[in-house]
């Protein structure tokens, strides 16, 4: 692993720095979790497809600029120092549209990949339900052939993006004799059809950045399923991978709020407090650690290897070090970390998102159970 860009990864650093001092918008787009800010957000991921910087790692065919990972990772890096817009269709991008190259025919490629890298179709994660959240084996939503069609029908909760978004991709029970994990299908599926109710549910900002979606007799084509019929487990822990693993969370996200924590401590820190100071070092060293990791890692996939279950200890560390991150800045803060408004609103925003890590993707007490089983290979309690 060689941390020295070489002259093409410093010549595409740099295009990658002029394009986006051109075009990140001046003034903060609003929440994508509104109305107006969904549409804001779609317009700014159709303005990085023109400029071909929506899914740089993608085949060219399919929106992309058929750079490898390495490459990702250095965009990454710059569209955090330029304060660039958040991903409205990082479910897409980050997650589904992997997948898709991975498993999916080469119909669903040419059909799905261009419109979700222009972001014409920007997409939901529907998965958990009410009785099936972090244990998705226990999904109940069900769907059944019907002639050529698949009706599907069952509740999904906390979709992700499901408010605003066009189509939404999930799993259903197809086979009912089946238990657990097995006789699963991974289905993708328009949230415009005939049978489906899309209710937003509101945060405690009042945004909604879920929803909850009913199934009610709901027909799609045969095709709909991505991957094997009664294997849809397999597709989504594929899914989960990209989520826990290097895709969903860059390390420019932490990387950047960490060098943001260290100039809040320059700016109202009380130099004598050496234990504040070597906190924030310590989150500082945490972040590029992770950083560095990462590039350990995309350097593996690259020479072959694959991220399985220790996609867990990845997911667990940047999760929870987001919110020692936050933490100590609402620490820094002191009573301006009340105010929803003004210089400080980032910070405050920031910790509230980054309660919710340590959750979504899978809860980090699943994930410690999955380290334990599949990693270390500790033996089950009776």
């Amino acid at each position: 692993m060689d941390l020295i860009d070489t002259a093409e990864q410093q010549a595409f650093r740099a295009e990658a720095r002029e394009w986006l001092e051109a075009h990140v918008p001046v003034t903060p787009l609003p929440s994508f979790d509104t109305a107006e800010g969904f549409e804001l957000h779609r317009e700014w991921e159709r303005t990085l497809h023109a400029g071909r910087w929506s899914a740089v790692s993608w085949p060219v065919e399919y929106g992309g600029r058929g750079a490898d990972y390495l490459s990702w990772l250095i965009f990454e890096e710059e569209y955090f120092r330029a304060g660039a817009p958040g991903r409205v269709n990082q479910n897409g991008i980050f997650l589904l549209g992997p997948t898709i190259m991975e498993v999916g025919t080469d119909a669903q490629k040419a059909r799905f990949l261009p419109t979700m890298a222009s972001s014409d179709i920007v997409w939901a994660q529907a998965w958990s339900e009410p009785n099936a959240g972090s244990d998705l084996a226990a999904i109940r939503s069900t769907a059944h052939l019907d002639g050529d069609e698949w009706v599907l029908n069952g509740q999904k909760l906390w979709a992700s993006r499901a408010a605003w978004a066009d189509w939404c991709f999930g799993i259903f029970r197809t086979d009912p004799e089946a238990e657990r994990h097995r006789g699963l299908t991974f289905f993708l599926c328009p949230l415009d059809l005939p049978g489906i109710t899309v209710r937003p549910i509101a945060q405690l900002d009042g945004d909604t950045g879920f929803a909850e979606i009913f199934f009610d007799d709901v027909r799609i084509p045969i095709d709909s399923n991505l991957g094997e019929v009664n294997k849809g487990w397999g597709v989504a822990m594929a899914t989960a991978g990209f989520e826990r693993g290097v895709s969903l969370r860059s390390p420019a996200r932490f990387t950047e709020a960490a060098e943001r924590l260290i100039a809040l401590w320059r700016e109202i820190g009380d130099p004598t407090d050496d234990a504040m100071r070597d906190a924030v070092t310590d989150v500082w060293m945490s972040a590029e650690g992770y950083r560095l990791h990462t590039y350990q890692t995309v350097t593996g996939l690259l020479e072959g290897r694959t991220i399985g279950s220790e996609a867990s200890l990845n997911k667990i560390f940047w999760s929870e070090m987001d919110v020692r991150l936050h933490e100590l800045a609402l620490d820094l803060l002191g009573a301006h970390a009340e105010v929803m408004t003004g210089p400080y609103e980032r910070w405050v925003d920031g910790f509230l998102f980054s309660l919710a890590g340590p959750i979504y993707a899978g809860t980090n007490e699943i994930q410690r159970n999955i380290i334990a089983d599949r990693v270390l290979q500790l033996p089950r309690g009776v």
